[in-house]
């Protein structure tokens, strides 16, 4: 299913998430940042995700966007985010409703746990708020079943833990804190927003792996957002590609690495090391910088970076996204459109 479609007052039941036509900006002294314009994806229910794009093309404030935690200068200026049938756009974004959501059916894993995590609360009393408030536990059975938590992150002695404070553990302990708290009440989804920030390689890659387990346990969904095309390639079953506020191509995972389409998407391949390739190829930059997301061009945002652009790219407005071959793969290019370079 292509994240294209018209409103209706309910969606399918069968599907868990419809994010659509979401717009979020932020208004700052030089004037409106589109931080997210006109953004529209899909997850179904045990489906896995990737969201990608490199700094500020507003993949994480998308995410936000969903679970309402976007706060001034910010607002969310339009769209529809369908969960489970309903508009969570209509609930008020500290109201009951919402705050039902957050962190029962919707979980979220943060991008840096040394600022997400609260320094002043214990490891076991950030755990067990949320299990107390949405399960309904007693003290005593959220502390056991924080435990159980802690000893499925891999976090040793979790018990003798509980009662230590976030700077008391490593970045690495930390993001599996964070992985314990987002996976808590089995959410129905989890957005994991760059889980992996700041951390080495072998333990991105454990963590990865945990965080992909745990999230399967409790049979749940999974939006991945990240920098990282190799994370996406190992477990995303369809990936958006996001720049400049927009999403510009979509697709299988197999389509979008096989067979890219936006000049951005083949500008990130091109930019990232693979095992699969000959001996001493180079890699190659995308060079040039995404444009302001205050000002932004009436054409396409990533002309100035484009090596394949034409005439008509240089004189029409900002193209929509097309179907091209592959289930579901769509692009946002007039360079895939017969005749666009005349």
């Amino acid at each position: 299913m292509t994240a294209q479609g018209t409103a209706c007052d309910v969606r399918p039941a069968s599907e868990l998430l419809w994010v659509e036509d979401l717009h979020t900006e932020f208004r700052v002294e030089g004037g409106v940042v589109h931080a997210v314009n006109g953004v529209s994806y899909t997850l179904d229910e045990r489906e896995i995700i990737g969201i990608v794009g490199e700094s500020g093309c507003g993949k994480s404030v998308s995410q936000l966007s969903v679970i309402q935690l976007i706060r001034n200068p910010g607002r969310i200026a339009a769209g529809k985010v369908w969960f489970e049938g309903v508009n969570l756009l209509d609930y008020r974004p500290n109201g009951a409703e919402m705050r039902a959501i957050r962190g029962a059916k919707i979980g979220m894993i943060f991008q840096e746990p040394m600022t997400s995590l609260n320094p002043v609360l214990t490891i076991g009393r950030q755990l067990t708020e949320s299990l107390e408030l949405h399960l309904g536990m007693t003290r005593k059975e959220a502390r056991d079943r924080a435990v159980e938590l802690l000893d499925q992150v891999g976090i040793p002695s979790a018990r003798t833990r509980l009662d230590d404070y976030p700077h008391q553990f490593s970045g690495g302990m930390r993001q599996r804190v964070m992985i314990a708290i987002g996976v808590a009440c089995q959410p129905k989804m989890v957005i994991a927003d760059e889980p992996t920030t700041a951390l080495d390689c072998t333990t991105q890659a454990q963590l990865l792996e945990l965080m992909l387990s745990t999230i399967e346990g409790c049979r749940g969904a999974l939006v991945l957002v990240t920098h990282n095309l190799g994370v996406v390639a190992r477990y995303a079953h369809r990936i958006y590609i996001m720049y400049a506020g927009r999403i510009v191509e979509q697709g299988l995972c197999r389509d979008i690495f096989y067979k890219p389409s936006h000049p951005y998407t083949i500008g990130l391949l091109k930019s990232v090391p693979r095992l699969d390739e000959a001996h001493g190829r180079r890699l190659v930059p995308i060079d040039g910088r995404p444009p302001s997301l205050i000002d932004m061009p009436p054409t396409c945002a990533f002309l100035p970076r484009c090596l394949e652009a034409g005439e008509r790219c240089r004189r029409e407005p900002m193209p929509e996204l097309k179907a091209v071959e592959g289930e579901g793969h769509m692009v946002r290019c007039y360079m895939r459109e017969e005749g666009a370079g005349e």
